[in-house]
């Protein structure tokens, strides 16, 4: 959560903000910050490129969770959970990556290292992270490898 906190903070935005507001405020910020901007000067220029890495970082994050784009990809995500199994997991700063055998992988955020514990050791892991992490905690989809 603190990593959203701090997207959001970055671009100014609300957590109902549309994905067109979010673009334009994307865009709107990558002006005032442009590397192209500060070329005569060194300093402002390593601070721009800095800083446009990090709106680029946070616009990316922030649509990936944005409800509309979950509501897009809702479908996807049922379909995933109901008939793919779980081939890897990773657990790191309460994220939790889960790979799936259709090759899709998705990050669920603000997972507690307690309910991740419970997982790792319950009898069916997949069966766990259906009831308990799937449609509790925010998620995105990190990539598709099929």
């Amino acid at each position: 959560m603190k990593k959203i906190v701090e997207y959001r903070s970055l671009l100014n935005v609300e957590r109902s903000v549309t994905l067109k507001e979010l673009k334009t405020i994307y865009r709107n910020s990558m002006k005032e910050s442009h590397p192209d901007k500060f070329h005569d000067d060194a300093n402002g220029l390593a601070d721009a490129e800095e800083k446009s890495k990090q709106i680029i970082e946070a616009y990316h994050f922030l649509v990936s969770i944005n409800a509309e784009t979950i509501e897009q990809g809702k479908p996807e995500f049922q379909a995933t959970i109901a008939e793919a199994t779980i081939t890897d997991y990773k657990y790191e700063n309460i994220r939790l990556l889960v790979t799936f055998s259709n090759g899709s992988s998705y990050e669920f955020i603000s997972v507690p290292k307690a309910t991740y514990v419970k997982m790792v050791n319950a009898d069916s892991p997949g069966r766990f992270a259906k009831r308990h992490i799937f449609n509790a905690f925010p998620y995105r989809k990190v990539s598709n490898q099929e």
